[in-house]
């Protein structure tokens, strides 16, 4: 039997690679041209995580990443661990840092991978499903793992000035993101009971959109 929690959902439309968020429409907003894709931002904020939705014009093209998990880096580790698919020097994690944490990094850096391949950045991000499993021991999955991870390479500007914004790893004070990037995906995050790898706490999906550059 698998349990599902969801921890956060936003509606399908965008992230643009900059742009302010906007105030709640007095009317229904028009529908997207055919090669826009606009984002609806919560209203009043400087640095949401996500986007409220994403609008993309019939015209876009999108491409979907399979769901990814983390690359077995840490050799040293037993077949299956978590500890497996920790990907910093020597399987030693910094400071705070938790395994879901860490194999949270890991995994965007494999869809960043997965994106570029296809001609694309995490720029070009319009949503994101995030599948949690609980670590080893624990009753929940580690929601705040995920979310520094998360921040590490989304949702790190300030809409109102565009300057990158100082998240944190694990307990460190906040610092520059390892890689600054203003797209918020529309986005859900998701508990389940089992991932199909062994050791895998986090695996995640995400859909792009070939904007005109």
């Amino acid at each position: 039997m698998r349990k599902i929690i969801i921890a956060g959902v936003a509606a399908t439309a965008l992230v643009g690679a900059g742009g302010v968020a906007s105030a709640a429409p007095d009317r229904a907003p028009r529908p997207p041209r055919p090669t826009e894709v606009r984002p609806a931002l919560p209203a009043g904020q400087n640095n949401p995580s996500i986007a409220n939705g994403v609008a993309v014009g019939s015209a876009v093209a999108t491409y979907t990443a399979s769901g990814l998990g983390p690359v077995a880096a840490n050799p040293s580790a037993p077949a299956g661990s978590p500890e497996r698919y920790v990907d910093f020097p020597g399987g030693t994690l910094p400071p705070g840092v938790t395994l879901t944490e860490a194999q949270a990094i890991n995994a965007l850096k494999a869809i960043n991978e997965n994106l570029k391949a296809q001609g694309l950045t995490a720029r070009d991000v319009i949503s994101m499903r995030a599948y949690l499993s609980n670590p080893p021991g624990a009753d929940t999955a580690d929601f705040a793992g995920w979310n520094r991870a998360y921040r590490q390479f989304y949702a790190n500007t300030d809409l109102s000035t565009g300057k990158p914004v100082d998240v944190p790893l694990g307990t460190a004070a906040p610092a520059p993101p390892m890689m600054v990037n203003p797209a918020r995906p529309a986005r859900v995050t998701i508990e389940i009971e089992n991932l199909p790898v062994n050791g895998w706490l986090v695996e995640v999906e995400v859909v792009a959109a070939f904007r005109q550059r």
